[in-house]
């Protein structure tokens, strides 16, 4: 049996030239598109502000600092707007309000409670003990109704 003389073809080639920058960019490619990302995130304005100041990755850790001032909790926020809501409406127009937040958001769910007491509370700074018990039901757990008697007693 004669040998050929001819050159291998690519298929019964195994560690060819291409074939080794194919698995270079395979494990490389990957890596250079994550850290171009997070740079490219880190450069953009989430503020929503028009600003023209631009953050460089050195500066993350400053605006976190700042951003952690800055920024509230979105159960604070919830609370803060549902206890001014109290000022100019009934305490069951700020619970079904309550309770469509926690509905829409199911995140707020474990802060109901909370904020639902808060309620009952300044309900009772507001309308008294006995007026604001007659606007308490079971929205998160009958909370309201147990920060009206913390209140009240």
């Amino acid at each position: 049996m004669k040998h050929s003389t001819t050159p291998q073809t690519r298929s019964g080639h195994r560690g060819g030239p291409a074939r080794r920058i194919g698995r270079t960019l395979a494990l490389v490619l990957p890596v250079v598109l994550v850290l171009s990302g997070t740079l490219a995130v880190t450069r953009v304005n989430w503020t929503g502000s028009p600003s023209s100041s631009v953050l460089a990755a050195s500066d993350v850790s400053a605006a976190e600092i700042s951003a952690k001032q800055v920024t509230r909790a979105p159960q604070d926020v919830l609370r803060d707007q549902l206890m001014a809501e109290l000022q100019n409406e009934n305490p069951g127009v700020v619970l079904t309000h309550l309770q469509q937040a926690v509905n829409g958001h199911p995140s707020l769910a474990r802060h109901c409670s909370s904020i639902a007491r808060a309620l009952g509370q300044a309900a009772v700074r507001i309308y008294g003990a006995s007026r604001a018990q007659s606007y308490a039901r079971p929205v998160c757990d009958t909370a309201f109704a147990s920060g009206v008697l913390t209140a009240h007693s």
